[in-house]
């Protein structure tokens, strides 16, 4: 069973940079097929896909905020990071991270984490 878990810190300053880290368990982050994604939701708002990392280690990125994310992976460690730069308080969400195996059709997600803009 996959189950990924979302860790970082919950308050970062305006124009700093935001990271998390998610620690897949169950299955390798390299194994064919799978893509994880960065996924985040705003107060009061719908779900914003942000980006994903393919299982080759291919990133892809939402065109909104492709100036300022990157997706990187330590497979020693069976991790994906999330790094957001120049954060505003707009960026304030739950932020989650998932995965899917698409020759399963499965998915999982990690249970979330609030980040907080703030000075």
């Amino acid at each position: 069973q996959v189950q990924l878990q979302g860790s970082g810190p919950g308050l970062v300053k305006p124009s700093q940079t935001l990271s998390l880290t998610c620690t897949v368990s169950g299955d390798s982050i390299t194994t064919d097929y799978y893509y994880w994604s960065w996924v985040r939701q705003p107060p009061g708002k719908g779900l914003e896909w942000m980006g994903a990392m393919a299982y080759s280690g291919n990133t892809y990125y939402s065109p909104s905020l492709e100036s300022r994310i990157s997706i990187t992976r330590d497979t020693s460690k069976n991790q994906f990071v999330l790094r957001l730069r120049s954060v505003t308080p707009a960026d304030t969400a739950v932020y989650y991270c998932a995965g899917r195996n698409y020759s399963s059709s499965c998915d999982s997600w990690g249970q979330g984490t609030q980040v907080t803009v703030s000075s």
